[in-house]
């Protein structure tokens, strides 16, 4: 019976995570990740410039997984986006208790560390560009609850069902499978040397990889991606990425002190990842000649160790602080969920809190994405401003997943994917810059970008230009077909 009350209210929170930090399926890297889902449903789709998200798409089963599941059950993708986002946050937290139970044995501090990362889904992770889980699905979100089931399977002691685990979680998202790998890896090496004192375990990480020298063109993408680069980051970024040491080097010794040894393996694991990541991107972030090398990202080990340290902070706070004094519990929780809320609405002014896939869409931008979706060839190319995704009320909605047509490359999202497989480099760089001075572009403009690169329709930006046919228009936009 405690296992369903258990499960009923990490249910509850999974909604309540829900209405806090929001959900819009189609922005920001839903843009790299949804296209590949959609062009598995539909071939026919995407004929053009596939590369800047095939190249994610063809690296994990992630969208042969999705893809899988809609055809078996015939939803709506829309629905079924919606479905698997809420079964990730269930997953999600379900891990976090069954890590906190690691830990802890107070079922009040259990709860308050799940509560605590639950409230704090979208707090940036330090300079990384990540946070602990999106307001979208997408394969972190997924692999977050597998790599903790890892690392919880780890300290019971059952590695073969980690290996299991840890091959499930790197087949949807390698990078990310690396750092729980790594964790588990090192709570071994440790919980071995405390108990054997064995010679500690040598630990090796693929920072040195050895790859094909990028194109020069990739110098222009690579810059415009800071947060891959350590000494790029600003001081408060720093600070995100150094205190996390600190703070759980407190709690492996408070760990120690009260006899909590898995809290104490596991801190002192993280720890060593994190150093020997910061060294890593030090090195990395320090010459021209490791640029490419940087896309490797040794510091997305700091989305696993926030996760973890808000776990456990939550956990001390229910166990010394909150205690059974519920009122206690609301004037930390109350604050905290209306500020993580209303930071949402102020990220996506523009959208509802939660986009429901059954509620036809209010943002302008959205409502002509779908009109081109309903009314466009499915071989159509577009062309629109590459920085379309950072206008002001366009809340960094992603044409490619939304419209589910082709466009020519885009600064935001298509060179996020250049940076991380160099050899598209020389491409994106000739789309992107004969889109150059987009805001002034002129009929000629236009049909040079036909010309060129066959491209059939643009969206503008009111009051657009005159001699062209534009079938749809809203209050912000006009999608015109070139003549």
């Amino acid at each position: 019976m405690s296992k369903w009350k258990d499960a009923g209210i990490l249910l509850l929170l999974t909604f309540a995570a829900l209405l806090v930090h929001g959900y819009h399926p189609y922005v920001e890297d839903a843009e790299i990740y949804l296209p590949g889902i959609e062009k598995k449903l539909d071939p026919a789709l995407f004929p053009t410039n596939t590369q800047f998200f095939q190249s994610h798409a063809n690296a994990t089963w992630f969208p042969n997984l999705i893809a899988a599941s809609i055809r078996i059950t015939h939803a709506p993708l829309e629905a079924a986006i919606f479905c698997w986002h809420l079964l990730a946050i269930f997953l999600f937290f379900w891990a976090l208790w069954e890590l906190s139970g690691r830990c802890f044995s107070d079922r009040l501090a259990r709860w308050a560390g799940v509560s605590l990362v639950g409230a704090l889904f979208t707090i940036p992770v330090a300079g990384t560009a990540l946070y602990i889980i999106d307001q979208y699905f997408n394969p972190r979100n997924l692999t977050a609850s597998l790599g903790l089931f890892c690392i919880v399977k780890t300290l019971d002691r059952k590695y073969l069902q980690a290996l299991v685990l840890m091959l499930i979680t790197g087949a949807l998202h390698p990078l990310m499978a690396a750092y729980a790998f790594a964790t588990s890896f090192l709570v071994i090496a440790f919980d071995q040397w405390d108990r054997w004192r064995a010679a500690r375990a040598a630990i090796a990480f693929p920072f040195g990889l050895t790859l094909a020298p990028p194109p020069a063109s990739y110098h222009e993408v690579a810059v415009t991606h800071r947060f891959h680069y350590l000494l790029r980051w600003e001081w408060y970024e720093w600070l995100g990425a150094l205190a996390p040491i600190a703070i759980l080097a407190w709690f492996a010794s408070l760990g120690r002190k009260h006899g909590q040894r898995n809290l104490d393996l596991l801190c002192r694991a993280l720890i060593l990842l994190l150093s020997v990541s910061l060294v890593a991107s030090l090195i990395l972030s320090s010459s021209p000649r490791f640029e490419s090398l940087a896309r490797i990202q040794p510091l997305r080990c700091l989305h696993l160790v926030y996760i973890v340290m808000f776990l456990l902070a939550g956990g001390f706070l229910g166990q010394y602080v909150l205690k059974g004094f519920w009122w206690r519990w609301i004037v930390l929780f109350l604050p905290l969920c209306m500020g993580m809320f209303l930071a949402q609405r102020a990220l996506f002014p523009g959208s509802p809190q939660v986009d429901w896939p059954w509620v036809n869409p209010r943002n302008p931008w959205a409502q002509a994405f779908l009109w081109i979706r309903s009314n466009t060839p499915k071989d159509a190319l577009f062309a629109l401003d590459p920085y379309h995704m950072a206008i002001e009320g366009e809340d960094a909605i992603g044409f490619r997943a939304m419209a589910r047509r082709s466009m020519l490359a885009d600064g935001v999202k298509d060179s996020g994917a250049v940076t991380m497989f160099p050899p598209m480099a020389d491409e994106w760089l000739r789309q992107f810059n004969a889109q150059k001075d987009w805001k002034h572009f002129q009929l000629a403009d236009f049909e040079r970008l036909k010309a060129e690169f066959g491209v059939t329709w643009v969206v503008l930006q009111k009051p657009g230009i005159s001699d062209l046919n534009c079938p749809y228009q809203n209050t912000v936009l006009l999608v015109c077909q070139l003549p």
